[in-house]
């Protein structure tokens, strides 16, 4: 064989078995674990912790854990559930920065909830190196009888495919147990007790559970205040209030889309 071809297949080789995943997380504040790969999440700059209100006893409850974790104490997993839109996935995200702000050594990793299947890869990478890491995962949610639930559960116990000491899970989801109830669950299983505590299991071993409600008008109100002081911009209660009612909510995003409104209407850029 010809050293032409002897060259093609070697490349051949190389293209079908890429380098080995590094595992320093010393290149960017947060990563993305993606098709099997652990990437730099671009442009990660999350809204300063200072401007999410309405949220101050979930807010001390992350920022006190996640500094914990980083400084190499014990530390919790993280279950974050409530309605939508108000600053679940916002704050993992700014307590992050602000920890790593503060001199933490805390990285970020962001998995998909489709990924799960890939978690034990993900925590025996992160298990090669010895950086605070969170793995976040956002929007959970599973249905009866979906098979993830019972590989996530085994995560948390500190079954075969378990994270690291130093790796801790925070997870968003709108229910507060993860699963859908229902009154199937009643009728169908030979022991409903069994099926119900199965279902309520999961949720049950996150050792912080921290709910997020829809807000007062008052503290929406608030919201879009600290918005527009951080932005240099003005507005009237009233028409916040309308622009609430015309969404049908009052979120933390509604209020950012709203300053957002503002900052176009002022012809300011973002």
């Amino acid at each position: 064989m010809d050293k032409d071809a002897l060259t093609r297949i070697a490349e051949a080789l190389e293209r079908m078995s890429p380098p080995p995943q590094r595992t320093a997380l010393d290149d960017a504040p947060a990563y993305v674990w993606q098709g099997g790969r652990l990437m730099p999440a671009s442009g990660f700059r999350p809204v300063s912790i200072g401007l999410l209100a309405g949220v101050d006893m979930q807010k001390a409850a992350i920022l006190e854990n996640s500094r914990r974790l980083a400084a190499g104490h014990a530390a919790h997993d993280i279950l974050l559930w409530g309605a939508r839109g108000t600053g679940k996935s916002a704050l993992v995200k700014s307590t992050t920065a602000a920890v790593q702000a503060g001199g933490g050594a805390l990285r970020l990793v962001e998995a998909s909830c489709d990924d799960m299947e890939t978690l034990p890869d993900l925590f025996a990478l992160l298990a090669r190196q010895s950086v605070p890491t969170l793995v976040f995962i956002d929007d959970i949610g599973f249905e009866q009888g979906d098979p993830r639930m019972r590989h996530i559960r085994s995560v948390l116990d500190g079954g075969i495919s378990a994270r690291p000491a130093h790796v801790r899970l925070y997870v968003t989801a709108n229910r507060r147990h993860i699963v859908p109830r229902n009154l199937e669950e009643q009728s169908s299983a030979i022991n409903p007790r069994d099926a119900i505590d199965d279902n309520l299991a999961l949720a049950d071993r996150f050792g912080l559970s921290l709910g997020f409600h829809v807000c007062t008008q008052d503290v929406w109100l608030e919201m879009v205040a600290g918005y527009a002081r951080h932005l240099g911009l003005t507005f009237d209660e009233q028409d916040a209030l309308t622009w609430a009612t015309q969404r049908g909510a009052r979120s933390g995003r509604v209020a950012w889309h709203y300053a957002v409104e503002l900052a176009g209407r002022a012809g300011k850029t973002l």
